[in-house]
């Protein structure tokens, strides 16, 4: 019994799925439970691993921590092993023929299920109350959970069900709590951020939500993830444009530019409205950094069409950008309605094109910011360096400035930065003035 006070949550996908586990942590850990988060060194206890049914790569490193974990738990190492999240969603059945080992699957909205057979009772009184497993300064904040878009590529509505937002006030419950947690950043997100409130308020409301969270002392920086092209509603860009704590940066997912290929995939816009959006964005706030993902291989692309798409980033220049293989989904629309006829070598070719293309763009981005100043937060220390990043830049996925470890600095601080050198996707800089921002 001693060994099950220990419980160890482990995370993959996505930052909603890190949300997930913060907040099913505070739930055990009010309980009296330690919890661990990613841990490397699990040698007792229980194991609670939240997977990513998302593409074939992100199923295969789940279906391999369960293996893994299914292992210890046979030596002995472990006394259970419960597996909750996308993966258990959609595979529930056939994980338990294939993996019995497992104690339990649970889907993505079982958590008082998890809690249960915990023998924990689950508290209303902690719905807005997580547990930090990012850096203090910084938070995910989840606005609405499931998608009503129809993506041909996209499993994400039959995983996560119809798009639901919190309300403004439970949003911003949350995001007090967080800051009163000590975090200065705030990095909202969703499957369709530019959906939220039409549910609940049968009108899309993500500017009146932002102009509630900047009011909230502490919050200095508020970033935008996953929002949708079709429809984007411009009032957001002008909170954006009037307030300093939003941050000039947006995450917007065109996916592909091609009008043939934006009708196959379902995306419900074309070529020209994605452009007029881009113009608009930029002629309201111009010095915002876009980021966005592609995808390419999905059934139909031509070479003509992966072109028109080369074309685009070239004339666009984002100043951030992923790109993904096509995966052939089963529970998607693309799955029963196309062949997955491109080969995975050509697949790939086509990131390599894309993402040589833009390492160019980047880099020319980055030494046109030597010299000049910007507001950077630390986010750790690394080597030789402090690592931050500028209000243009979102952790883990984007640029990031390196500044000498002889700078006393400290992590979580905002400083003003003097950028001295730079390279294809990071920038070198100094502190302009000692003290924090």
């Amino acid at each position: 019994m001693q060994h099950r006070k220990y419980i160890h949550i482990i995370t993959l996908g996505c930052s909603k799925n890190i949300v997930d586990s913060e907040h099913l942590m505070r739930q055990i850990e009010l309980a009296g439970y330690k919890v661990s988060h990613n841990s490397n060194h699990i040698t007792s206890g229980i194991v609670i691993i939240n997977t990513c049914g998302f593409i074939l790569d992100a199923r295969e490193e789940s279906i391999d921590t369960i293996l893994e974990f299914v292992h210890a738990k046979m030596q002995g190492k472990i006394q259970n092993v419960y597996v909750i999240g996308c993966l258990s969603q959609i595979y529930k059945d056939q994980l338990r023929k294939e993996i019995p080992e497992v104690d339990q699957f649970f889907g993505v909205s079982d958590f008082k299920d998890v809690l249960k057979i915990l023998g924990i009772d689950f508290s209303n009184e902690l719905l807005n109350e997580r547990v930090l497993t990012t850096p203090n300064h910084f938070a995910y904040l989840k606005i609405a959970e499931g998608c009503d878009r129809t993506c041909a590529f996209c499993s994400i509505p039959a995983i996560r069900g119809k798009h639901v937002s919190l309300t403004i006030d439970e949003v911003k419950m949350e995001a007090q709590k967080l800051a009163k947690k000590g975090v200065k950043e705030l990095i909202l997100i969703a499957q369709d951020l530019t959906y939220y409130g039409l549910d609940i308020y049968h009108k899309r409301t993500l500017a009146t939500l932002l102009e509630e969270l900047v009011t909230i002392e502490g919050i200095e920086w508020i970033r935008l993830h996953y929002a949708y092209p079709h429809n984007f509603p411009m009032d957001v860009i002008e909170v954006m444009q009037k307030n300093p704590r939003i941050c000039k940066y947006l995450d917007i997912p065109f996916q592909h530019i091609s009008n043939r290929m934006l009708t196959l995939m379902r995306r419900g816009n074309n070529k020209e409205q994605a452009l007029r959006t881009i113009q608009q964005i930029r002629e309201s706030v111009p010095e915002i950094a876009l980021r966005t993902t592609l995808l390419v291989g999905h059934p139909g692309e031509t070479e003509p069409d992966f072109n028109e798409l080369l074309d685009f980033v070239q004339e666009i220049r984002f100043d951030r950008l992923g790109v993904f293989t096509y995966s052939h989904e089963e529970h998607s629309f693309a799955f029963n309605a196309y062949n997955d006829e491109i080969p995975q070598s050509v697949k790939l070719s086509r990131v390599d094109a894309i993402m040589q293309l833009q390492r160019q763009i980047s880099s020319e981005k980055n030494h046109c910011k030597i010299g000049h100043r910007f507001k950077v937060i630390i986010d750790r220390v690394e080597s030789d360096y402090w690592i931050g990043r500028t209000e243009f830049d979102s952790p883990e996925v984007d640029n990031e400035v390196l500044i000498p470890i002889s700078n006393p600095l400290q992590i979580g601080q905002f400083y003003t930065v003097q950028i001295t050198d730079a390279n294809d996707y990071d920038l070198t800089g100094t502190i302009y003035q000692t003290d924090s921002c």
